[in-house]
């Protein structure tokens, strides 16, 4: 048994790396969101060789050790290849049901969705929790489609038992609607990664997160 699921339960802030925003770098960026108490990083990579994505991948793993869930976006070889606790996958990427049985029942799958139905048929297909996306309008996915607002977070939360991650277009003046509106946690890329100190504009989230759960 995966002995990370249990930290779903108590996931808040979470982050997806961006090396193109980044102004520390990738490792970096995930060292100081560990640091800061982040229980759960994506490793979303798209502009490196296969093998120097196993190479970061792996020292990914070292860093978030037993403190942090660490899934790779998309990439499932690469997931296998050092272990990763699990992936992130779209609605174009692998079906979530090849993906499973490659990876096998113990890994953690997320799934990007943008409605209730595409919520109830990736709860129904085993996904451990879904990304609801995009909240807002997001200059980080250019494919994102446009913002679907807060108060479309409840109807999915209530349809579904599974974790609700919200994404897209997220800040610090915005997120307490987020959390106010279901989520059980977030993902804000440019406000954290652009920065010059991750470790402060993480553990800012957390606490904004922490704040606004105690309002629900």
């Amino acid at each position: 048994m995966n002995d990370k699921r249990s930290l779903l339960d108590e996931i808040n802030f979470y982050l997806v790396t961006d090396s193109g925003l980044s102004r520390k770098g990738t490792l970096s960026d995930v060292e100081k969101a560990v640091a800061a108490g982040c229980r759960i990083i994506q490793y979303r990579e798209k502009s490196i060789s296969t093998k120097a994505m196993i190479l970061e991948a792996a020292r990914i793993k070292e860093i978030c050790g037993n403190k942090a869930i660490f899934l790779v976006n998309d990439r499932v070889d690469v997931a296998l290849a050092v272990d990763a606790d699990g992936v992130h996958i779209g609605q174009d990427d692998m079906p979530i049901d090849i993906a499973r049985e490659i990876l096998g029942p113990d890994k953690i799958i997320g799934l990007t969705v943008h409605n209730v139905e595409e919520a109830l048929e990736a709860e129904r297909m085993d996904a451990d929790y879904v990304g609801l996306s995009p909240i807002f309008n997001t200059s980080t996915k250019m494919d994102a489609g446009n913002g679907i607002g807060p108060e479309s977070i409840r109807p999915v939360k209530d349809a579904i038992k599974i974790p609700v991650v919200a994404i897209g277009g997220i800040n610090k003046k915005n997120c307490e609607s987020v959390i106010l509106g279901g989520a059980d946690s977030l993902v804000a890329i440019s406000a954290v990664v652009c920065g010059d100190d991750v470790e402060k504009e993480t553990r800012d989230f957390i606490d904004l997160i922490n704040r606004s759960k105690s309002l629900r």
